[in-house]
């Protein structure tokens, strides 16, 4: 295990005390910084971006020398690299998000999807994690991450992200054998993914379940967490000392069962109550969240009120790492980041003070 000059968000993870709450943000690295901005440009475009290792450095590190109160660092990079790398022509459009130029429509396609190299197709994402690391040395943790099987697979039959998900609903309903036998591939492509990233230096996991909160009460559980839990056993088994932590948004629902899988923590969207979550898991995993990400749109006075809420939320003692509730929005002014920031660093000693 590596040491940092910085492990708060390591040890809160483990449930062990800390001096004051850690704090990061999901897309912490993107398009509301103004020098991130500078970076895409010089990349091109958003995929030549991710696939430079040096410049996936340089936009990684870019919210940490920006905001000293950051205590851990995310890599640079996108959930959908793994479809990517199995040949579906990934592309972005503007407005619209991500394209694929060929979704999968049936058996045949996904019959035919081929399983990435996380060391030949995906290099670039682990050679972006080496750079990081060495760059980071003992600053802090780096987090490397996949989405979940279930949000992949909505991507690759839907052929973009949407709302009424109808079509890979109806596989749900209508196919539900051909429907696991995607998630099965994005089962064993995913945990290669992540297994990889774990060798390649990253010092904790996170699997983002985007849609898995689309799902009723028993498809969540067949095809959203079931997935994750087969994942979470493989990495658990390999690298038993690297925290893996799980987040569906809107999943508020089915924490203890989320809790159950062996995972290190949870992170949660706003739409769930911090200190009811507690309650329900108790000691089993470290919490994760969630301050609703718009809040940042608010003043500095209204981000340090709702900041205030979460912490007692939560309460006092370990095993809270503050985070949003989703990712940063690009129309987020980067003072109000550094407001939240500033006031999770102020305000959340008083609950971790030993009596």
């Amino acid at each position: 295990m590596r040491t940092f000059k910085n492990d708060r968000f390591l040890r809160a993870l483990a449930r062990k005390p800390v001096d004051r709450t850690p704090v990061w943000m999901m897309r912490q690295a993107g398009r509301y910084l103004p020098e991130y901005r500078a970076s895409r440009a010089k990349a091109g475009d958003f995929m030549s971006l991710c696939r430079n290792a040096e410049l996936c450095c340089e936009v990684t590190l870019q919210p940490l020398d920006r905001y000293p109160g950051l205590d851990t660092a995310i890599l640079f990079s996108d959930i959908l690299t793994i479809p990517d790398a199995m040949g579906l022509g990934l592309r972005f459009v503007e407005g619209e998000g991500p394209v694929f130029d060929r979704p999968l429509r049936d058996a045949a396609s996904i019959a035919a999807l081929p399983i990435p190299d996380p060391e030949g197709e995906l290099r670039y994402v682990m050679d972006a994690v080496r750079t990081i690391r060495n760059a980071l040395g003992d600053r802090c943790p780096l987090i490397g991450f996949a989405g979940s099987p279930w949000t992949l697979a909505t991507y690759m039959v839907e052929g973009k992200g949407g709302q009424e998900f109808a079509r890979i609903k109806r596989m749900r309903f209508e196919a539900p054998e051909l429907l696991r036998q995607l998630l099965d591939k994005l089962v064993q492509a995913t945990t290669l993914y992540l297994d990889a990233q774990a060798c390649a230096g990253a010092d904790a996991l996170m699997v983002f379940d985007t849609w898995g909160g689309v799902l009723d009460h028993a498809g969540y559980r067949q095809f959203s967490l079931e997935p994750m839990q087969r994942i979470v056993n493989a990495l658990k088994a390999r690298h038993p000392q690297i925290p893996v932590m799980l987040f569906t948004k809107n999943g508020g629902q089915q924490l203890e069962a989320m809790a159950a899988t062996g995972c290190d923590a949870l992170g949660l969207d706003w739409t769930t109550d911090l200190g009811e979550a507690r309650a329900r898991v108790g000691s089993k995993v470290a919490l994760q969240g969630n301050l609703d990400p718009l809040c940042l749109l608010g003043t500095p006075e209204v981000i340090r009120a709702e900041v205030a809420t979460v912490l007692a939320s939560y309460g006092p003692g370990p095993g809270h790492i503050f985070n949003l509730g989703h990712g940063i929005t690009p129309e987020v002014n980067p003072d109000h980041a550094g407001a939240m920031i500033e006031a999770v660093v102020q305000l959340s000693p008083r609950y971790h003070q030993v009596v």
